[in-house]
């Protein structure tokens, strides 16, 4: 029986930069409707400068491809498909209650939770296999991702949650 050949680093480090890739272009076709679905304007607000935020993600994410010398291509995500449809059934089931707003932050937070996840443990690995040119652009990435959470937890705490359960 022949013995499979291991994979490596590089390997898994190109195949995690192609579902990073799938899942922010996935997040951009799903921003636009969270933006209006929500009801406070600096939530509508928060989702519109994400989506910006995000457009600059997928470009930043053609860079790396390109210091690796490979083409930008996705690799289909489920992690951030389910964590999509957990929205989606929020927006669905909570459609004009005061609870809305307050299950949309809960699920951007999730999605900003997974693509901190990702983007850290990118720039770790870039740095180990000495692509600094990619570390650097990941990190960029990541501090904004962290900025957005922050945001997040702010317009929850100031407002949203208070909203939702005094209704």
């Amino acid at each position: 029986m022949a013995k499979k050949a291991s994979k490596t680093l590089d390997e898994l480090f190109h195949d995690t930069l192609k579902d990073i890739y799938f899942a922010e272009k996935k997040i951009l076709s799903v921003l636009p409707k969270m933006e209006k679905a929500a009801h406070r304007s600096e939530l509508k607000r928060a989702f519109a400068k994400h989506r910006t935020e995000t457009e600059g993600h997928v470009n930043r994410l053609e860079k790396v491809f390109a210091a690796i010398d490979k083409k930008p291509q996705a690799k289909t995500c489920d992690a951030i498909i389910g964590i999509i449809d957990e929205g989606a059934e929020i927006m669905k089931e909570y459609k004009g209650s005061p609870a809305l707003d307050a299950g949309l932050l809960a699920a951007a937070q999730t999605v900003e939770h997974y693509e901190i996840s990702r983007y850290g443990t990118l720039r770790t690995w870039a740095q180990e296999l000495g692509l600094s040119d990619a570390a650097r652009l990941l990190d960029q990435t990541l501090e904004e991702e962290k900025k957005t959470n922050v945001l997040l937890t702010e317009i929850a705490e100031t407002a949203v949650n208070q909203e939702a359960e005094a209704a």
